[in-house]
């Protein structure tokens, strides 16, 4: 009996087809699913970018996921794919990323005779309006030249003849000259969508896509606009419908499909082995490894380090992770040997084999740290490494390096899919709709910016920004504009995830070019690697790291040497600055949220450093824990437990779960959960993808513990405690190494001042303050800075003889890197006489010579900046021509202070002189200075006037926004209540200086002000302050 086969849909693109497509690969798999399609290809533009997302959805929808691609060809044409077995996957991959490599970043052209070459286990359509046969029809040629070319590439067996009726004019034609072709080259024909969204109904998003993909508006767009909304999913029944008179094109979807072998799962991804130096197996030149480095750790191995070794080394070896292990020594090694710091951070602080290899600084097993946190025998997938490097030029050397072991095909950095978000989304689509900018600026400025949720509705944003639901096009924003969020705009790469592999990584997965020249990009994202079983080493540059590495190469050049492994874990001067929240700059605790925990948690100890990071966190401060644990430290509330087990987990904490590591460890004693399956529940806890897979995790664990007896009042608050770790909770290892980090960032400024702030201008921008509120920090703090100086200063900032921090030509914004290496060699030839002379020694455009004039650093050439700028403009004469003549003094005054100020501003972004409140403080007799408040009682009504230099709304505050504002003697903070944020949006989000009036709240240090009113302060003549908003 003849087998029917039901309709699959084979030609569908997604969003990942960048600007190509209009829906989500997760939304086209459960509208497939819910239309009864028993598969469904996804065929995006140029790449698999949606398909590990595709796969998964379908997965849980229980629809087939078919892999594909639409191939742009060299003649303009643009091929569909179909991937039958592993072998075409493979060369699928290797066929996109040599045509992605060769060509400009988002780009891509393959030739027609590369297609025959990786052409077997791929399946052709001869595609749609684009397709190589009805491109040649819309030209007036024949469409049989294309499809013998490529029939002649594919084969009888793997190339189908593509037949869409979506409503267009001259459909009927079209179909029945490709018929004809069929019938021709006796080609069977092939029903499809060519779908281009899940449902009619987002049409109007893709054509704001063609328009934006082309640089135009609506109003301009014409024909490249979408002529009706058919290109949408449909059920089986309703395409049998529509090919009624052609039922051999419905069947033989189904018989591709039956065909298709190939599925995600069989990537065939493997990691490199490492190639051990005297031939022996990975696993035995590894425990060789660790033992001798756990001796330089340890010295003696007492039975607790060798018994923790053996077990860890026993797990690798199960595992088959040896290599890997060994593969991120030897690049820890290689950074070493290369003169930078570099740490392992995360969940690889938990293991004593990292440890003793040097990949990580924590000792887990003085630390009590749970290695199953990072490793486990059930574990599916590779650990996870994070390597902590200096920020810059440092971390790309090291990513070169990899690059250089590993070559261009088999290391490739992760991608990052940049979607439509907030103020940009805003702007593209108003461009698209030809919004007025003033509308558009007033609607980005409404946004409230940080992790903190959108408190408007999208009605009251427009009404507030000045949009009309009368007018169309205002209307049409407000209503496409909550849609277009979150859909892929284009890829981009992360910050530092490395994929390796043995062999060829562009046969697992396309590469393509980065924006950054000397990097390729492959065209998944962290999660779908770690998803699919790949290997993702974290190359992350740390601006701290950078600056401490500085900090102490300059302590050594001064002749007082610092060790980080030496530094006494119990100086007093460095709590003490911990406690008198003396925080700026210091690593992360410079916050305004870590700044108000400070004082109250009054770090005596490493460890209680160590839970200051983890604290305040939005998975601790959802769950209500901060307040609960400060209550136990200071006494107020005694520590419980809701089940004595859990004790030994939780007394170093007081009794609340902090960590990842305790959450995993309530799992196994309550729940009777393996490693591995608190593993499991843990990377659910953390996977912001898919909320509902956290609260499958939690159900399993709430059945566990109840089959195990556990009272319903303990498990209630095992739910309400690890549901805040979908907030982002610390692993305990990653808090001990960034508190180490915190520490000695701390230590570095307590102790040896003009070293740390030198670094830490020298690797700006970072944290959350500018070098000009650095360098006014640094004053009050007693640090000497001298201005930029053509005679003193380096390219970056130095330390003088007496210790004062010298700025660096590096400061002087618009001053090329190319001028400052000229200005450096002409002095060191021989120091400059005369201005006059320096012009003719150091070539450089008229522009940056006034830079460098207004700001002071001819001082020594010039009497003033007037001064210099008068002689600069004068024309150079050549001595051979004409004697030499007297030059007459400048007949300008010298620059007033405010002048030096805006001058100052414009041309570094800081000043040595007086801050721009000094010259408003007259405007505002009755505000108080900050330096004031902390001598005025609890409760008193207070106006204080400043520089905005920080708007803080963290998503945990409630909507309450945190300023502060900075004047002459040092920083005020306030708190802005919900409502009082609403009423002065965008006066608070744009104002530069602000003048507020409220109550004084000093019961903790920082002392903050609640504020009540809010004003602007007029500042016109004066520069706007840099400030660090909403991040």
């Amino acid at each position: 009996m003849h087998r029917r086969f039901s309709y699959v849909e084979l030609h569908a693109r997604s969003a990942f087809s960048f600007l190509r497509g209009a829906s989500r690969p997760e939304e086209l798999a459960r509208e497939a699913a819910r239309l009864g399609l028993p598969g469904l290809a996804l065929c995006d533009r140029d790449g698999v970018y949606g398909i590990p997302r595709f796969h998964a959805a379908a997965r849980e929808a229980g629809l087939r996921a078919l892999v594909g691609a639409e191939l742009s060809l060299d003649d303009g044409s643009v091929l569909p794919v179909l991937v039958e077995t592993r072998e075409g996957y493979r060369n699928l991959c290797r066929l996109l990323s040599e045509a992605k490599l060769r060509s400009p970043k988002g780009e891509a052209a393959i030739r027609w005779e590369e297609l025959g070459d990786h052409a077997p286990g791929l399946l052709a359509l001869t595609g749609d309006e684009e397709g190589p046969l009805l491109r040649a029809l819309a030209r007036g040629q024949s469409p049989g030249e294309p499809a013998r070319r490529l029939l002649r590439l594919f084969g009888r067996e793997r190339l189908f003849v593509e037949l869409q009726r979506n409503g267009l004019r001259g459909d009927r034609f079209r179909n029945r000259t490709l018929c004809a072709v069929a019938r021709e080259l006796a080609l069977p024909v092939a029903a499809t969508g060519g779908v281009l969204y899940a449902k009619a109904e987002e049409r109007p998003l893709l054509d704001v896509f063609h328009c934006l993909r082309a640089h135009t508006t609506l109003d301009a767009a014409g024909a490249l606009l979408s002529p009706n909304d058919r290109r949408h999913l449909r059920s089986p029944q309703a395409m049998e419908a529509l090919f009624a008179d052609l039922p051999e094109a419905i069947e033989t979807t189904g018989r591709i499909a039956s065909r298709i072998a190939f599925s995600l799962e069989d990537l065939g991804y493997s990691f490199p082995q490492y190639a051990t130096p005297t031939g022996e197996s990975e696993d035995a030149f590894l425990e060789r490894a660790v033992r001798d480095g756990a001796r330089q750790r340890y010295g003696s191995l007492s039975p607790a380090v060798r018994r923790q070794l053996g077990h860890e080394l026993g797990v690798i070896r199960k595992l088959g992770f040896a290599g890997y292990f060994l593969i991120v020594w030897d690049l820890v090694r290689w950074c070493n040997h290369e003169g930078m710091l570099a740490q392992g951070r995360g969940s690889a602080a938990n293991s004593a084999v990292c440890y003793s290899l040097g990949i990580t600084s924590v000792d887990p097993i003085g630390g009590r740290l749970l290695f199953e946190r990072f490793l486990s025998e059930g574990r599916k997938g590779w650990p996870d490494i994070d390597l902590d490097l200096p920020s810059g030029e440092a971390r790309e050397r090291v990513i070169q390096e990899v690059y250089r072991r590993y070559g261009r095909r088999g290391a490739a950095m992760t991608a990052s899919v940049i979607g439509f978000q907030g103020r940009s989304a805003a702007r593209d689509l108003g461009k698209v709709l030809s919004l007025p900018k003033e509308i558009l600026d007033r609607f980005s400025a409404l946004f409230p910016g940080g992790d903190y949720p959108h408190t408007l509705d999208w009605k009251e944003h427009g009404r507030q920004s000045g949009l009309s639901p009368a007018d169309p096009r205002q209307a049409a924003f407000l209503r496409l504009y909550p849609r277009l969020l979150g859909l892929p705009r284009h890829l981009g790469q992360h910050p530092g995830g490395m994929v390796i592999a043995q062999g060829e990584l562009d046969r697992i997965v396309p590469l393509e070019n980065a924006a950054m020249p000397g990097r390729s990009v492959l065209q998944w994202d962290k999660d779908d690697c770690e998803e699919l079983g790949m290997v993702k080493i974290d190359l992350l540059g740390l601006g701290m790291i950078a600056v401490l590495q500085e900090a102490l190469a300059r302590c050594r050049a001064r002749d007082h040497p610092v060790e980080l492994s030496l530094l006494p874990k119990d100086d007093p001067a460095t709590f003490a600055l911990l406690q008198r929240v003396e925080t700026i700059g210091v690593f992360q605790v410079e916050s305004r949220a870590q700044m108000a925990i400070l004082p109250r948690l009054r770090p005596r100890c490493f460890y209680d450093l160590v839970v200051q990071v983890a604290i305040v966190r939005p998975g601790p401060i959802h769950g209500g824990l901060i307040g609960t644990y400060l209550a136990r430290r200071s006494g107020r509330e005694p520590v419980r437990y809701p089940d004595p087990r859990l004790a030994p987990i939780l007394e170093r904490t007081l009794g609340i779960v902090l960590f990842q590591e305790q959450a995993l460890q309530i799992a196994m004693v309550l729940g009777g959960f393996s490693p591995a399956q608190a593993e499991e529940l843990r990377r659910a806890l953390g996977f912001r993808r898919d909320p509902r897979r956290m609260e499958r995790a939690l159900d399993h664990l709430d059945r566990a513990m109840r089959e195990r007896g556990i009272p319903p009042p303990t498990i209630a608050w095992v739910a309400r405690s690890l549901s805040s770790f979908a907030l982002y909770g610390f692993p305990e290892s990653h808090a001990i190494s960034w508190a180490g980090l915190a520490y000695a960032s701390a230590y570095l400024k307590a102790h040896h001042g003009p070293e740390f702030y030198a670094a830490l201008l020298n690797h700006q921008p970072m944290g959350f303050y500018s070098p000009a509120t650095l360098i006014q920090e640094g004053k009050r703090r007693g640090i000497r800075f001298r201005p930029i100086s053509v005679l003193l200063s380096e390219d970056s900032c130095t330390i003088e003889k007496e210790g004062a921090v010298r700025l660096g030509l590096c400061l002087a914004r618009g001053l090329t890197g190319g001028t400052r290496i000229r200005i450096l060699s002409a002095r060191t030839e021989a120091p400059f006489a005369s201005l006059e002379e320096f012009q003719r020694r150091v070539p450089m455009s008229r522009r940056e010579l006034r830079l460098l004039a207004s700001l002071g650093a001819f001082q020594g050439l010039a009497s003033h900046r007037r001064e210099a700028l008068w002689q600069i403009e004068r024309p150079m004469v050549s001595e051979e021509l004409l004697p030499r003549q007297e030059k007459a003094p400048s007949p300008l005054l010298p620059m007033t202070p405010a002048e030096r100020l805006q001058a100052d501003y414009a041309g570094a972004g800081v000043t040595l002189g007086s801050h721009p409140m000094a010259y408003l403080r007259r405007k505002v007799p009755g505000a108080r200075e900050a330096a004031a408040l902390g001598g005025l009682p609890q409760g008193v009504r207070v106006r204080v006037a400043g520089a905005v230099i920080c708007r803080q709304r963290p998503g945990t505050a409630k909507g309450f926004l945190f300023l502060s504002l900075e004047d002459e003697t040092g920083i005020a903070n306030v708190i802005v209540a919900p409502d009082l944020f609403e009423a002065n949006r965008l006066l608070i989000s744009l104002e530069p200086f602000l003048l507020v009036e409220g109550i004084l709240e000093n019961a903790h240090d920082p002392i903050q002000i609640r504020g009540e009113k809010i004003a602007p302060l007029p500042s016109r003549g004066l520069p706007e302050p840099c400030s660090h908003d909403f991040r």
